[in-house]
This record gives structure tokens, C-alpha cells and sequence, in this order.
């Protein structure tokens, strides 16, 4: 299904790590051989968002071939100020296509006025030609990224003729209490899990609520959003909603 708002875009960068949260507590990083959902919808959140809507990542196309790259690192002590030593292991030279759309978040009535699609969309586009609001990295902060407008598909990628090739159990996102899509995700974050297939280089990804692995890590409350809290004064302030 193809939606009215999607966005196409290119994201790059020298250094990649995408891996699961629990990994990088401490001792060694490890990366995934592609970036994760959470990865990408990060990124463009990055690019552009707000409270009013969702962002879904429809597909990633992978241009470059899969390379890594062990790293000896230097991390700080979580107790102390002294350095500790362990090796990480990075992608190296990343680059991908992806493509992405929104949804209103359902969960926040109380921005409900806010929702112009048309308005939305082309901040968005904008956003994606400037090279986002915000910083871009690719899975962690030492990892910069750049973003540009691209047409999926177009171009010649690296795994274009392979016809499918599969990467098993793999971290997809987490699903926070703002963003929850039935009474099992309400006040809580939930953590989702899949299979992932890429097929002539591309991955088209689940929803969320369509994964078939899900784990509850907590109880989350919900942040209220709107002119009556005084939390969220561009309502007004840059007369977006009349």
C-alpha cells in the first residue's frame, strides 16, 4: 500500500551500529548486518517530527555491501571516571534508501487540530532537502549520518540480483506508551521482534502490532501534550492551528 504522505530518502554515513539495546549496557558492541526499524524511524524523527503523528518505515533498500569493522575503543567507567577497553564492531561505509509515511497518533486527541496532512508532509520534504532538524547517526552517536531526497529504488545497488537472502531473529522497536496501539501497549513500553528478509536488496518491514514476537520491559506513563499545559506553545505561537 502505497500512502499519499510518504517521504523517500537517502541516509549515509562512514560508520553504522545498529544493535539492541540490551547489548550496549557495557563490555562489547556488536552490530546488526542491517539497521533496525527503530534505527531508521529514529533518523527521521531526527529529520522531522511532532507529537501530533507516527512515523512508519515502509521499506530500506541496502546500496552498499555489508562490510564490518572491528574497532579497539576506550569507553569510560560506568562508577568512575577511568577508561576501560573493549572492541566494537561497526558497518562500515552504510548507505540506504528508504522509504517511510505517517499516521495521527490516536493516542493524543488533544492535538487533534494540528492534523494537516499537507502541512506535515511538505515541512518534511523540506526537512529531508535541508538535511534534517537534528544531528544524524547511524545507531549510535559517534556514528554521523547525512540524509538526502531520493527516488527508492533508483540507482544501482549492491544486492539488487540476490533474490532473498535472511537474517533470523532480529531487534525491530519498541513501541512507547504515547504510541500504543492496543491495551496491551498502553502505559508501558514494548519491545518487538522479527524475521527480517531482504529480497534483490530490499527490506520491507512489519508494522509493529504485526511482529510476531512481543516483550513488555515496563510500566511508561504517557506525557500530556497542549496549549493548556504550556508544554507545546507553537499551537499558537506559530499559528499552525487556528
Amino acid at each position: 500500500m502505497r500512502h499519499p504522505n510518504i517521504v523517500e530518502f537517502e541516509v549515509w554515513g562512514d560508520y553504522g551500529l545498529f544493535a539492541e539495546p540490551i547489548l550496549r549496557v557495557g563490555g562489547e558492541k556488536c552490530t546488526y548486518q542491517v539497521p533496525t526499524y527503530e534505527t531508521l524511524k529514529g533518523i527521521l524523527s531526527s529529520v522531522y517530527w511532532k507529537p501530533t503523528f507516527i512515523w512508519y518505515i515502509d521499506a530500506v533498500r541496502v546500496m552498499n555491501q555489508i562490510q564490518t569493522e572491528v574497532k579497539g575503543i576506550r569507553p569510560i567507567h560506568y562508577n568512575d571516571s577511568r577508561n576501560d577497553l573493549s572492541y566494537y564492531t561497526y558497518l562500515k561505509n552504510c548507505r540506504y534508501q528508504v522509504r517511510a509515511h505517517f499516521e495521527w497518533n490516536e493516542n493524543r486527541p488533544e492535538l487533534a487540530k494540528d492534523r494537516n496532512e499537507n502541512k506535515h508532509h511538505e515541512i518534511a520534504k523540506r526537512m529531508i532537502t535541508k538535511g534534517g532538524r537534528r544531528d544524524i547517526f547511524l545507531g549510535t552517536r559517534e556514528c554521523q549520518g547525512y540524509v538526502a531526497p531520493c527516488v527508492f529504488g533508483e540507482g544501482e545497488g549492491f544486492y539488487d540480483s540476490l533474490a532473498e537472502l535472511s537474517f533470523g531473529l532480529m531487534y525491530h522497536g519498541i513501541t512507547y506508551a504515547d504510541e500504543a496501539y492496543s491495551t496491551q501497549t498502553q502505559a508501558a513500553m514494548t519491545a518487538h521482534f522479527w524475521y527480517p528478509v531482504m529480497k534483490n536488496g530490499v527490506i520491507s518491514f512489519l508494522r509493529p502490532e504485526s511482529c510476531p514476537l512481543h516483550k513488555r520491559l515496563g510500566d511508561m506513563r504517557m506525557k500530556v501534550f497542549g496549549a493548556d499545559t504550556g508544554n507545546f506553545s507553537g499551537l499558537r505561537e506559530f499559528g499552525e492551528v487556528t
